[in-house]
């Protein structure tokens, strides 16, 4: 049962199950989506690093929340857009591990990352006397560290796990990118240790952690209610809501893939989840928070208007 039986030395992932035709239309409009991630998420990261009043702990962690996107973006979309053009392009087994453990790395650390996020929001609304002792900058630098490791050392667990199995055959994964469970289908041995492990960590990684985001935020709402000022209420709201819409998309996505039965969604279903979660939620997360934050569109203004005078000048 170890790796050295492993004889599978490529495989070829097969993408869509479409004509040539759509199969062109959705490279175009996939590589639209794919570049707008990018300059969106890339924008997000250059607002926060040019601009000083976006220097606190909730842009931190929104900084790194653009990078996770953008590397899960790069991880998969790639792969999925050389395979519309020619399907029968292979991978080779040690590239479709390796894309499998960063997709895994990514999707973990953004779920913790979420969590902080919700936690940095609830100590700013409810203690807001208290918000720079709690929210230190020790402490938000261990919080990212922390989320990093744990997304790193959960991914090399699930990998090191699949390796110990034998691949003999066949040599197709039904899907647009190496995801773990299409992966576990081919192997030869036995794959129950390994999904009693993703659903432990599905436990602990999606439904432990949106507990605590909706417990976070049900005080959050409470206090907000209490606010006096309806303009403190309004901005309060303004900034949560942003942060509750990038929630809502990525755990109700990942919970329906991870955690609902297999049998009520068929693989062609399947892929489409996947397609929203690892294309369309990095693509919204940088338009949800720019549309919906006063602070991102004021940063963009004066970066702008920096740019124009010293064009002027």
């Amino acid at each position: 049962m170890g790796g050295n039986q492993t004889s599978v030395t490529e495989l070829i992932l097969l993408g869509f199950c479409v004509s040539p035709r759509i199969q062109l239309l959705l490279f175009g409009l996939f590589s639209f989506f794919y570049a707008f991630t990018l300059l969106g998420n890339g924008a997000i990261l250059g607002l926060i690093s040019l601009d000083a009043r976006l220097h606190t702990p909730m842009y931190f962690f929104l900084s790194h929340l653009a990078v996770v996107d953008i590397g899960y973006s790069c991880n998969t979309v790639p792969r999925m857009l050389v395979n519309l053009l020619s399907p029968t392009t292979s991978i080779s087994f040690a590239g479709c591990i390796t894309q499998a453990f960063f997709a895994f790395t990514f999707a973990l650390t953004e779920c913790l990352l979420l969590v902080v996020m919700s936690y940095d929001r609830y100590v700013a609304i409810c203690h807001p006397l208290r918000y720079s002792a709690i929210m230190s900058w020790k402490v938000c630098i261990s919080l990212v560290v922390t989320s990093w490791s744990c997304g790193f050392f959960l991914a090399l667990l699930h990998v090191s796990l699949t390796l110990r199995l034998p691949f003999c055959g066949p040599h197709e994964i039904n899907h647009f990118f190496c995801e773990i469970m299409s992966l576990l289908k081919l192997a030869c041995g036995d794959t129950s240790l390994n999904q009693v492990v993703i659903l432990v960590a599905c436990v602990f990684t999606l439904v432990g952690p949106l507990f605590l985001v909706m417990v976070s935020y049900t005080r959050i709402l409470v206090a907000i209610l209490r606010i006096q000022s309806g303009e403190g209420c309004r901005k309060a709201f303004s900034t949560c809501s942003s942060h509750l819409c990038v929630v809502g998309l990525f755990f109700g996505s990942a919970i329906v893939m991870y955690m609902s039965p297999k049998s009520s969604h068929p693989e062609e279903q399947q892929k489409v989840l996947f397609l929203f979660y690892s294309l369309f939620n990095p693509m919204l997360n940088p338009l949800i928070y720019s549309l919906r934050n006063a602070e991102v569109k004021g940063a963009l203004r004066r970066v702008l208007c920096k740019e124009r005078r010293a064009q002027l000048g």
